[in-house]
């Protein structure tokens, strides 16, 4: 139970991960009026927060 929970969260940091890579550098600008379009920051927060969320994937994986 706890295992799923982990991966859920793991698979949802990845999903989040990417779309504030694509707010960032302005290739998903959705909402229009979102402060992170354009922003590079937020693309670099959301290529470490994927990137953590691959890892703890990768982790979980091996464990079984």
């Amino acid at each position: 139970m706890a295992k799923k929970a982990l991966q859920g969260l793991s698979i949802g940091a990845v999903i989040i991960g990417v779309i504030w890579i694509g707010q960032g550098t302005g290739v998903f600008p959705y909402p229009a009026s979102s402060f992170m379009i354009d922003q590079m920051p937020w693309a670099y927060r959301g290529a470490a927060l994927a990137a953590v969320g691959l890892i703890a994937i990768f982790l979980l994986q091996r464990k079984m």
